[in-house]
């Protein structure tokens, strides 16, 4: 059942969620979609040369994230039923709209626990930082390298955080306005 448009080859958001939330098989799914609107799992693994379980699996997921729809039909060759899949292209915004959402969440999560805390740190790269009360609990030594641990100061991350929050919170209501 390939549609009569052009094939669709240039990245769109679709396809670029798609490759965000499961990689290159994703990728090939998606666009099989996009150029060959209602088809069945058997079709998008005969176009992309995947295996039929991968196909499935993104499928699936793709499904229940609500990007894509599928329609149970009965196959007039074989007797039995088949699903045959679209792109909800439409949808796509809203599934950003609700990954920034959740973004936004954590990020003022994890500033309000960099706000309420002192950290302390030994140095070494490999080594965590610890909250004052962590720190407390082990006499400042590290239990990792051994070495005191000392104050650290959050500050650059604190405006790291402040500036992701305010970019996130730019771009949806640039995304209302537009």
């Amino acid at each position: 059942m390939m549609s009569k448009h052009s094939r669709i080859e240039y990245e769109d958001a679709f396809v670029k969620i798609s490759g965000l939330i499961g990689g290159e098989d994703y990728v090939k799914v998606a666009r099989a979609l996009l150029n060959n609107e209602n088809a069945t799992d058997e079709e998008i693994a005969s176009a992309t040369g995947l295996k039929i379980n991968i196909v499935r699996k993104a499928l699936y997921d793709l499904f229940g994230r609500s990007l894509i729809t599928g329609v149970r039909v009965r196959d007039l060759k074989k007797g039995w039923f088949v699903y045959r899949w679209k792109a909800q292209r439409d949808q796509t915004d809203s599934f950003i709209e609700t990954q920034k959402k959740k973004a936004l969440i954590r990020l003022k999560e994890k500033l309000v626990y960099e706000n309420s805390h002192d950290f302390y740190h030994c140095g070494s790269l490999t080594c965590p930082k610890r909250t004052f009360e962590e720190s407390m609990e082990i006499f400042f030594r590290c239990p990792n390298c051994g070495r005191i641990l000392g104050q650290i100061d959050n500050s650059e991350i604190k405006k790291a955080i402040e500036w992701k929050i305010k970019e996130i919170m730019e771009e949806m209501e640039n995304a209302k306005k537009g």
